[in-house]
């Protein structure tokens, strides 16, 4: 408890909802790791590598469905969160944009389907899984951020997804059965956004309402410039993993990079539900004390971690990889200053930015990171200096690059959370 007093005088609410996104995040790894292990021994690695290669391209379509409508729904309703028709109105043309991306989805994967040899052969199963990551985008978690009520939303997710993945156990036993997959996911994610609608207009009182097509195209282009600044994001995260499989002929320092990337999106991971939950609480305060005190506690365990991991990064490697992959060492300690600027990074970027009313620059900063990210890697490969260990020191560079930039606006505008805020 004096842990909690200390990140947030008088008020248990921010922890609260942090821990609550902590649990929505991991309980999907969690039910991963239980079901992986049954699934690759029942289907064989050939069925299991055509369920991998359709998950594993859904993340575009996911991509798409989601739009930008996380952040920039969640810092209006945040903003907004006493004004109940406007809560409804957003809901609403939040849900009609949707329909619309759901149905150019669905066409873009009958074409798929259509041109591609290896989509037509398992179309059904494409068309399933594609289902299913629609029905979950459906998902009006946005609401739960903004009003800072994630544990009626998330209790009903980890509940009914258990039990479906429980239900995979049950249903799975024997390699043509692998369109249990899919479908068992689709009835969970039904079943999860089904329970959050009903718990969102009858235990809160909302509802779908008459919008006009204007408000559909404020939060259409609202959400527009959050979306792009998402992809930037994928370009220069997934462009380093491609290039360096032309680069790399042999395959082996590839191998050694994606390992080490894979131990720092975790950590990435484990920071985002921190600025999740500030995000929407900083938005209504818009006082920097929240945020400057979660960085005094996490902060020097962070940095502390980092030089741990410096130290002993060949025997870390070696115990989570094997012995053979002891030499991807290095890229993990060229990637250790892009783990310590996670965390301040995620936080000034849209809880503070947000809550001083010019988030735009939180996007902004993203460009600028991938810019001098790409330029970065021309300079590389001109110089013929690109190997995997230089590719990660690069990356590191233009996280670093996004954290200052939005230090420095943050610095540059430090009037706004405690002024107005128009920009």
């Amino acid at each position: 408890m004096q842990f909690i007093k200390k990140i947030n005088p008088g008020s248990n609410l921010l922890i609260k909802n942090t821990i609550m996104l902590y649990i929505m995040q991991f309980s999907g790894y969690f039910f991963s790791f239980i079901t992986v292990p049954y699934q690759t021994r029942v289907l064989g690695p050939e069925i299991y590598g055509v369920l991998g290669v359709a998950t594993a391209f859904m993340v575009y379509f996911q991509l798409f469905m989601d739009f930008g409508f996380l952040l920039s729904a969640t810092e209006d309703i945040s903003k907004n969160r006493e004004d109940r028709t406007y809560i409804c109105k957003k809901i609403t043309s939040i849900a009609i944009i949707k329909v619309c991306f759901a149905l150019v989805s669905f066409g873009v994967m009958s074409l798929l389907c259509v041109s591609i040899t290896q989509f037509r052969k398992y179309s059904l199963i494409y068309f399933i899984f594609l289902a299913a990551y629609i029905v979950n985008s459906f998902m009006p978690d946005y609401v739960y951020r903004g009003t800072e009520n994630m544990t009626a939303v998330t209790v009903r997710t980890v509940i009914i997804k258990f039990f479906f993945c429980i239900m995979v156990f049950v249903f799975l036993k024997k390699p043509e059965d692998y369109w249990v997959v899919p479908l068992l996911l689709l009835i969970g994610n039904m079943g999860a956004v089904l329970g959050a609608y009903i718990h969102l207009f009858k235990r809160l009182g909302y509802a779908f309402v008459r919008v006009n097509r204007s408000d559909i195209l404020i939060d259409f282009k609202r959400a527009s410039f959050f979306f792009y600044s998402r992809i930037a994001t994928t370009v220069y995260s997934s462009t380093n993993t491609v290039i360096l499989g032309f680069m790399d002929k042999t395959g082996i320092s590839t191998g050694y990079y994606t390992s080490a990337d894979r131990l720092v999106n975790t950590a990435k991971t484990g920071f985002s539900p921190i600025s999740d939950s500030l995000y929407p609480h900083m938005v209504k305060s818009r006082d920097l004390k929240p945020a400057k005190k979660l960085l005094a506690v996490f902060l020097p365990v962070i940095l502390l971690g980092c030089v741990g991991v410096g130290i002993f990064a060949r025997p870390i490697c070696v115990l989570l990889f094997g012995a053979e992959f002891s030499q991807a060492a290095n890229i993990l300690r060229a990637f250790l200053p892009a783990i310590a600027a996670t965390l301040p990074s995620y936080i000034f970027g849209f809880p503070v930015l947000g809550a001083m009313g010019i988030s735009k620059y939180a996007n902004i900063s993203i460009f600028v990171g991938t810019g001098v990210h790409i330029l970065g890697l021309v300079i590389l490969v001109v110089a013929g200096a690109f190997s995997a260990t230089t590719l990660a020191a690069m990356t590191s560079v233009s996280e670093c690059t996004i954290l200052f930039f939005r230090l420095f606006i943050a610095y540059k505008y430090r009037e706004l959370l405690t002024g107005d805020k128009s920009e």
